[in-house]
């Protein structure tokens, strides 16, 4: 059993007592209640009050929405429930995590660009600030895992990098700034994302390392974090081969298993190896991750077998729940197993100050709150100034000023917000304002109505009567369920390509993913950004016009590891 004397618990003989005692009590349905992170939900289409009466959720996971509608509906469901719930959500770049007003702060790769901690500390503590306004109490952040494969279509910018150590710095910062606002730190995502090309959203995904490797990188992170008290980590529908062949010399490759139905990574690697002692939450089980490995009926109770405490979403979350029952009822998962989870759900509660115990919430939301963004804003555009990063410039074709380049054409690629979770929206309009109010002649390249002679039969004096200087724009963000992050240009002759770089100049800046210059390596300058919030769009132009210095240090190698992007 968990012993909650140890980190990171520390409970006193009160508390501990109390955990035992509220657990002993519990119904059945009531523990399987808790094991349950449900989807946020909307006061406009569900009564919240019979919600939580009904399902007795331990935690719920919303997605961004205003801050005044949160705020009532997070106070309407604590109050209704006997046990007061986690609120989570992503706070991976800023309170925009939870908050549609909210702070977009930095992408974590970009906090990692300043080289500073202090920027890590900011996001966790700008984030966990804007979420506490509203009554939330967990964020599902750090991330740490590592961008060691730049075609991985997940994580690029939302890691901290692909170095050890500075993940560890970085996510020890991020969780300081987090704890500052009593927001639990949910590191994510175990064994570990950015090995793959592939992302888990669609496909079980493979951490291919092997366990000599895997310990020295992922491991040394996790131990790092473990041996600091962390109180939770979220498990993800990721494989790790070789410490499952490691435990049990001679598993069939088929038996073979994602960490969210695996004993031998949860039980065996997670909590024999590195001794973690807290809270497992798995990755959201409506992923195709998670449900291609069996049937779902038999893949949640296997969770809980795993030793894994708590399931992120539901599909029918009436049904899902049955799947619980029924398994509890055929002796397939023990009450003695559900009673250590839930034991571990109260225990963190009451730990991290959730909850007394009395089962009272302690903090909830202010009835007045103030987000503070104009604060949190100019905190934002300091990690912008201190974060892009000039990769290449060849030809020495920077700065740009009206008077060198007067006219400019603009060609922005990934302009789109196909769902996914994306967070950036459209960076087009905003380029163009601000490069007119700069004095330059901005023409916008228009990809829904072609100019066929151009593309077919258009020559290189024929751009040079239209422009002095291509400005290229990727906003092309990861996000979940997509299998690439590259460029892909118009499929017409690739008609928005620069096949004049040679002779126009060319800048190309990325407002996202750091290793465009693999599909586009003959390029003469080239700039990371990182994210494409208002405070990086400024400090890009500032500094594309001479008039502050590129500061920023590559979290990643953007040449990809190939000779012919350095040219």
């Amino acid at each position: 059993m968990t012993d909650l004397t140890k980190k990171p618990y520390n409970l006193t003989t009160e508390q501990i007592d109390f955990v035992q005692k509220k657990v002993a009590s519990m119904t059945i349905d009531a523990k399987i209640g808790q094991l349950f992170f449900v989807i946020g939900q909307d006061e406009d289409t569900t009564n919240l009050k019979d919600f939580i009466n009904k399902y007795q959720p331990g935690g719920i996971m919303y997605r961004p929405d205003k801050a005044q509608k949160l705020q009532h509906e997070i106070e309407t469901i604590q109050k209704e429930s006997e046990i007061p719930l986690f609120i989570s959500a992503n706070l991976e770049a800023g309170g925009n995590g939870l908050i549609s007003e909210g702070t977009w702060f930095a992408r974590p790769m970009q906090a990692a660009a300043t080289n500073d901690p202090q920027s890590a500390y900011n996001l966790g503590d700008v984030s966990g600030y804007e979420a506490k306004q509203v009554g939330g109490n967990m964020s599902f952040s750090p991330i740490v895992d590592l961008d060691e494969n730049f075609r991985n279509p997940i994580m690029n910018t939302r890691t901290f990098g692909s170095n050890e150590d500075t993940v560890t710095k970085m996510a020890d910062a991020e969780i300081n700034g987090l704890k500052n606002n009593n927001i639990i730190p949910v590191a994510k995502h175990f064994p570990g994302d950015g090995v793959d090309e592939r992302d888990q959203h669609l496909l079980s995904s493979i951490n291919s390392l092997s366990a000599e490797d895997w310990m020295e990188s992922y491991g040394q992170i996790y131990h790092h974090l473990i041996e600091n008290g962390l109180p939770s980590i979220m498990i993800a529908h990721i494989m790790q081969p070789a410490w499952e062949r490691k435990l049990k010399p001679g598993i069939e490759d088929k038996d073979l298993r994602p960490a969210t139905t695996s004993k031998l990574l949860i039980n065996g690697l997670l909590r024999k190896v590195l001794k973690f002692n807290g809270l497992t939450i798995t990755d959201a089980t409506p992923m195709i991750g998670y449900n291609v490995i069996m049937p779902r009926s038999k893949a949640l109770p296997t969770t809980i077998n795993s030793g894994i405490d708590m399931i992120l979403f539901n599909k029918n979350i009436d049904e899902d729940y049955q799947f619980i029952k029924d398994a509890v009822n055929d002796g397939t998962l023990s009450v003695e197993r559900i009673d250590e989870a839930v034991t571990r759900i109260i225990a963190t509660k009451v730990a991290q100050k959730v909850m007394d115990t009395n089962c009272k919430l302690l903090e909830p939301a202010p009835a007045k709150f103030d987000l503070k963004l104009a604060e949190h804003e100019k905190l934002a555009a300091e990690v912008a100034r201190k974060s892009v990063t000039l990769v290449k410039d060849r030809d020495k074709i920077l700065p740009i000023t009206p008077q060198k380049y007067p006219r400019l054409r603009l060609v922005v690629l990934g302009d789109t917000d196909d769902g996914g979770f994306k967070e950036g929206g459209q960076v087009t309009a905003k380029f163009k304002k601000k490069l007119e109010a700069l004095g330059f002649q901005v023409s916008v390249f228009d990809r829904q109505n072609l100019d066929f002679y151009e593309v077919f039969e258009g020559g290189l004096q024929d751009e040079k009567d239209k422009f002095d200087l291509a400005l290229y724009i990727a906003n092309v963000e990861t996000a979940s369920n997509q299998t690439t992050t590259r460029i892909d240009w118009i499929h017409l002759m690739a008609a928005d390509a620069p096949w004049f770089m040679r002779s126009i100049p060319t800048v190309f800046v990325s407002m996202c993913n750091p290793y465009h210059l693999f599909d586009i390596p003959m390029v003469s300058t080239y700039i990371n950004a990182y994210t494409g919030n208002d405070v990086t769009i400024d400090a890009v132009l500032r500094k594309l016009m001479g008039k502050e210095e590129f500061l920023g240090h590559s979290p990643v190698d953007p040449f990809c590891s190939r000779f012919e992007t350095r040219l």
